[in-house]
Order: structure tokens, then C-alpha cells, then sequence
């Protein structure tokens, strides 16, 4: 008897996680170039094809967690409600994940989510495959917005405030405050950013 649809995605699931969280502890513990594939696999209990069948690249093990974001900007922007502009709605999204404390702002200091920013911005080959992540983003919100260069431009322009201001944060946080001691200049920050934007972009 085949197992429901519901239970064979929830364990498709939960062998997901547990293969990045066991690659992720290694790559913590050891560093990204000093563990290999089947290093993960015989840790995580699998095989190297059943890895590969949850992760294309062994920096998608780490990366996965902003691949979850995939695609974020440009669902914002088509989401919002009549009358609010693309970049206010941006801005709204990323001080709401400002107030939450999420790990994609920057803004978290568990310390675990401090050591994988580390491991990602520190690991040339981790940073380039976040690069293309960021790339993918930028060519779906530009999709959204315009298709043409106007809207790619202010896609650029986008995400590229947005990882500033991750990349700010973490660096506050990586050097030794508190995600909350940082969160007022954060918002602050935010609030500066998108401002600029709004003028460059002739938003309002």
C-alpha cells in the first residue's frame, strides 16, 4: 500500500533538512573546503545520489536557506495592495523582517546564524552561487516592474539596498552586539535606504 501524498512530502522533507543541517554543522565545524560530499552522505546516513537528489551543488547544501527566499522582491511587489507603490512595499516587507529578527535582514544573533553568515560571506564559492541567487531575484523583480531597462535597473538598485543592509547588520552583529542593541540603527537605516531609493527611482 503506497504511503498519502502528504506523508511522503513531509519525509521528503524532514531527509531534506537533516542533510543540510548535518552538512551545515560540518562546514562549521571543519570548514566548506575541507568537507566533501560523501563526507555529508555518511554522516547524514544517505547515499551520494540520494543527496543529490534534494541538492544540485554541494553550495546548495548552505544556500538553500536563501534559495527559500527565492523569488521574495518580486512576489512582494506583485502582492501588494491597490494603491502602495513597488518600493514602499519593499520597504514595509524588510522592516516587518527587521521586526522579526530574520536571519536574511542580517539582523539575528544566534550564534549559529552569526557563524553561517561567516561561513557564506568568507567561502569564495558560497559567495558567488549567492551572487546568482541575488541575480535570479533581480531578473524576477524586474519582470514585475518593467521589462524593460527602466525596470531592470530599478530591480539592481533594489537588491543590491537590500544586501547592504543584510551585510551591515551581520557585520554589527558579527563584531560583537546585540541583534536588538543593533535593531534601532537597522530600522533606521532601512528607512534611509529605501528614501533614496524612492528618489532615484521618482517613487513616492
Amino acid at each position: 500500500m503506497s504511503e498519502p501524498v502528504g506523508l511522503r512530502a513531509r519525509k521528503k522533507v524532514r531527509t531534506r533538512d537533516a542533510i543540510a543541517g548535518t552538512a551545515i554543522s560540518l562546514f562549521l565545524a571543519r570548514g566548506f573546503d575541507q568537507v566533501s560530499v560523501s563526507d555529508i552522505a555518511a554522516a547524514a546516513e544517505v547515499s551520494k545520489p540520494t543527496l543529490f537528489r534534494y541538492f544540485a551543488t554541494k553550495e546548495d547544501l548552505v544556500l538553500h536557506r536563501f534559495a527559500d527566499h527565492s523569488g521574495e522582491a518580486a512576489r512582494v511587489v506583485h502582492d501588494r495592495r491597490p494603491g502602495i507603490t513597488p518600493i514602499a512595499a519593499l520597504h514595509r516587507h524588510f522592516r516587518a523582517g527587521l521586526d522579526r529578527f530574520e536571519p536574511v535582514t542580517g539582523l539575528n544573533d544566534h550564534p549559529e546564524v552569526v557563524a553561517f553568515h561567516r561561513l557564506v560571506f568568507t567561502t569564495p564559492s558560497l559567495a558567488g552561487r549567492l551572487l546568482q541567487y541575488m541575480l535570479d531575484d533581480e531578473a524576477a523583480l524586474a519582470a514585475i516592474l518593467d521589462p524593460g531597462i527602466g525596470g531592470r535597473l530599478q530591480a539592481a538598485q533594489v537588491i543590491a539596498v537590500q544586501r547592504v543592509l543584510a551585510r551591515t547588520n551581520w557585520q554589527k552583529i558579527a563584531d560583537g552586539r546585540t541583534a536588538h542593541d543593533v535593531q534601532p540603527e537597522a530600522v533606521a537605516e532601512a528607512d534611509q535606504a529605501f528614501a533614496q531609493l524612492c528618489h532615484a527611482t521618482g517613487s513616492s
